[in-house]
């Protein structure tokens, strides 16, 4: 249910405000509760590590701040929904018996429709998708399937902050994607969280 809200809030964020906002506060926040947890489960990270982790999370803010404000208190209020509910999500799905990985994506997507058919029915929303977006909502499952996978698979064979932590790193791909195809401006802030995230992956894997 957890990961139902996220990333509801997320994508009607994403929707109703800018990406170059939206998707770093969410990363930021759905990164930092499970970083939390993880060092009080785990014991802290290693000082490479560690200074990997900062890296990270201060690139993600650096591309937040980078960017022109737009959509306004909802859609930052949707935005700290959203990493509220994907954080919880990671703490959660990452608590489950190591090997199994499909078993409890499937029962937590069995409980997102529930909770979403319950939202659609009781609001009387539309939810019906015009033919031409339907290959690209499926492409999108997809993606977020797979990678919930490999982010239980990680945290499963390393550490819950560790795993948090490098699939936050997101907003960076988000950032290029919008500059290329929404024609979003790139700027010099932009382009040194890219770099602070590049750092970031090198000291958390040499750690």
């Amino acid at each position: 249910m957890s990961g139902a809200v996220g990333i509801t809030a997320l994508y009607r964020g994403l929707a109703t405000g800018r990406m170059g906002v939206v998707a770093p506060i969410t990363a930021v926040l759905a990164a930092s509760i499970p970083v939390v947890v993880g060092s009080l489960l785990e014991g802290p990270p290693a000082p490479l590590r560690a200074l990997g982790i900062v890296l990270a999370l201060s690139s993600v803010v650096l591309v937040s701040r980078s960017s022109a404000p737009g959509g306004g208190r909802s859609a930052i209020g949707l935005a700290l929904l959203g990493g509220a509910g994907l954080g919880l999500f990671a703490v959660f799905i990452s608590r489950v018996t190591d090997g199994h990985v499909f078993g409890p994506l499937a029962i937590a997507r069995t409980a997102d429709v529930v909770l979403l058919v319950a939202i659609v029915a009781l609001g009387r929303q539309a939810w019906h998708l015009p033919r031409p977006a339907l290959p690209l909502v499926l492409l999108a499952g997809a993606l977020d399937m797979g990678g919930n996978a490999f982010f239980i698979l990680s945290a499963q064979s390393g550490r819950l902050d560790v795993a948090a932590v490098l699939s936050s790193l997101y907003p960076v791909t988000t950032i290029i994607l919008a500059t290329v195809v929404l024609r979003e401006r790139l700027v010099r802030g932009h382009v040194l969280g890219v770099g602070l995230a590049i750092a970031a992956i090198i000291l958390i894997a040499g750690g």
